[in-house]
């Protein structure tokens, strides 16, 4: 259910417990279901507020209430899926559970076996259920409007709970239910030029989000100064934990997943093979402990932390069931993509006040964009420096520079050109919002290179 309402105002949806819905629904299946079958449900829910700020002012607001159901069907070495809407009704999604349980199961009686099918077939009970202080959206317009006054303000606003299911007529349950918020800005100068900066968290603070305006808003004045021209070249640089976070992201397609080395596609293919190695300082795990992501998984799976690289070492990939089965495996609780959904490079010694001093003179790069990898196999990145990106002298920010295109290899900038890793990594959660708000996040330094390539 979809609900917009006039700015400032959050739009009346009643709510649904997602928890109580989804068990009754579970026990449904286990009742449905036929000897010799087992019965896997996956569940997506969310109520989210999304706010649209323009000028500092709410352009459009509205509430998004929606959950969607897995069913998979297995019989002997067969299976068969299907995902429907669900209403938070009774009356209405068990009997629409039973005609999907049947449609899948006349499908099984001409399906071929499925030689990778693997779930998992113990029986357990997980739940997490942790509330949230979020912002009362009726009063981030004013929240908004003594920060950010004076300032052309333009930002995005997400907040609410995020729910995840799993059951199985076996026995087995989790559940997953946060309370968080993903606020994106960007305070614009009148060149057209930003700054960008963003507010996550499950703890929202009135002051925090204060101070997170005035520190961008002292930057401002820079961004009004003829910007440095910087000629193609290797320049010592910072980037600030969201640039970080967005190589994570394009190492996250298959860098560190088992199927993708198998095959020898990974990204980092090099590093799993003892071809390559990162800085010793360097320590990536798929991390649970922060509790943004469900700790198990669509094929029934528990879930724990799983060290991917320990000191610039390959030390593990993320195994799913298929290619458990299919390579020899054993399943770590991945999903079928094999992406990361909880990753955490670990922090260096690097503290946030020192940054500017020991960057001396160089790029300060709060974001990147449009990346892509120029050459896959030895992970070497493309893509472009975003606002905000200044030129820094003697510790000091003193310009800002346009638009540059980097090439880069990863190899270089967490390996051999790595100085120092940030001291206070900062956890960024999942933004993307195109059908359903995620789970899963990020906790990232910053990064400080001796030297990073810029192309044109």
């Amino acid at each position: 259910m979809t609900d917009f309402a006039k700015p400032g105002r959050a739009a009346p949806i009643a709510p649904i417990d997602w928890h109580a819905h989804f068990a009754r629904l579970a026990d449904e299946a286990e009742r449905l279901k036929q000897p010799g079958e087992t019965v896997l449900l996956w569940f997506a829910g969310e109520t989210s507020d999304f706010i649209r700020f323009n000028a500092g002012r709410i352009r459009q607001t509205g509430r998004v209430l929606q959950g969607k159901l897995g069913v998979r069907l297995v019989a002997h070495a067969r299976q068969a899926s299907f995902t429907q809407t669900v209403s938070g009704d009774p009356a209405t999604d068990v009997p629409e559970l039973a005609d999907a349980l049947a449609t899948l199961r006349d499908g099984l009686r001409d399906a071929p076996d499925d030689p990778h099918l693997l779930f998992d077939t113990s029986t357990w009970r997980q739940s997490t259920r942790r509330a949230g202080s979020l912002p009362d959206p009726d009063a981030l317009a004013r929240i908004v409007a003594e920060a950010a006054r004076g300032l052309d303000f333009v930002g995005f606003y997400a907040g609410g709970s995020l729910v995840r299911g799993f059951a199985s007529s076996a026995g087995s349950r989790g559940w997953h239910e946060v309370e968080n918020f993903d606020f994106s800005w960007s305070l614009y100068d009148p060149s057209g030029r930003a700054i960008k900066t963003v507010y996550a968290g499950d703890a929202w603070s009135d002051a925090a989000f204060a101070r997170k305006v005035e520190e961008a808003a002292a930057r401002l004045p820079v961004l009004g100064r003829a910007p440095k021209a910087l000629a193609p070249g290797r320049y010592r640089a910072y980037l600030a934990p969201a640039a970080v976070a967005e190589i994570v992201r394009l190492l996250r397609w298959d860098g560190f997943s088992a199927r993708a080395n198998a095959s020898a596609r990974s990204s980092l293919h090099r590093l799993h093979a003892g071809e390559a190695a990162l800085d010793p300082r360097v320590t990536i795990t798929e991390d649970f402990s922060l509790g943004v992501a469900p700790a198990f998984n669509a094929d029934g799976y528990r879930r724990d932390s799983v060290p991917l690289v320990v000191e610039g070492r390959s030390a593990g990939r993320l195994v799913s069931a298929r290619t458990a089965r299919e390579h020899g495996l054993s399943p770590n609780g991945a999903s079928a993509d094999e992406m990361p959904e909880t990753l955490s490079i670990a922090g260096g010694a690097l503290a946030d006040a020192d940054v500017l001093a020991a960057l001396d003179t160089g790029l300060y790069i709060g974001n990147l964009w449009y990346l892509n990898f120029s050459d896959k196999m030895n992970c070497r990145i493309t893509g472009m420096t975003r606002f905000a990106t200044f030129w820094a002298e003697g510790g000091r920010i003193v310009a800002p520079v346009d638009a540059m295109r980097f090439d880069d290899s990863l190899y270089r900038l967490l390996g051999g050109e790595l100085e120092q890793l940030g001291a206070t990594p900062e956890v960024l959660l999942s933004d993307e919002s195109w059908g359903e708000r995620p789970t899963g996040g990020a906790r990232l330094p910053g990064l400080l290179a001796r030297s990073f390539e810029l192309t044109l």
